[in-house]
């Protein structure tokens, strides 16, 4: 095909895009540059925050299952003690003061573990939540 006879030739459809529209374009081009790039580096934050707070959520809760186990197993021996003393009583009276011993006993440390499991839970929230609370604070300034 010649050049005459081409219908996408130049010489037989003479356009040239205006000096605005070009300008208008390559703005709108850059734009959508700066936005993608904002966009690309705001969620890999994200997904770094995301990260950080599941790794800090899973080192908690073995932490948390890891003193439940030592608990668990603790008691259960205090409880296996309790009954081996319980059959080698001679009376009713020495039952009841071996049992109202344990029992306190039990009461007691009972009380501390949830103490020492609720000071484990607050410090993983606070730990878990931290990499959150960073992540707000770049993105949203305190209002003044």
């Amino acid at each position: 095909m010649t050049a005459a006879t081409d219908p996408f030739s130049a010489s037989i459809i003479p356009f040239e895009v205006p000096e605005q529209m070009r300008a208008f374009a390559e703005k709108g081009v850059s734009q959508a540059r700066e936005s993608y790039a904002k966009f690309k580096d705001a969620a890999e934050s994200h997904n770094g925050t995301v990260e950080a707070v599941f790794t800090s959520a899973n080192k908690g809760a073995s932490e948390y299952t890891a003193k439940l186990v030592e608990f668990m197993k603790a008691n259960s021996s205090a409880h296996l003690d309790f009954a081996q003393e319980l059959f080698g009583v001679k009376s009713p009276s020495e039952a009841f003061s071996l049992w109202s011993n344990h029992s306190r006993k039990q009461i007691e440390t009972f009380q501390s573990q949830a103490r020492e499991l609720f000071e484990i839970g607050q410090r993983v929230a606070a730990e878990t939540a931290e990499p959150i609370k960073a992540s707000a604070s770049k993105l949203y300034p305190p209002a003044a």
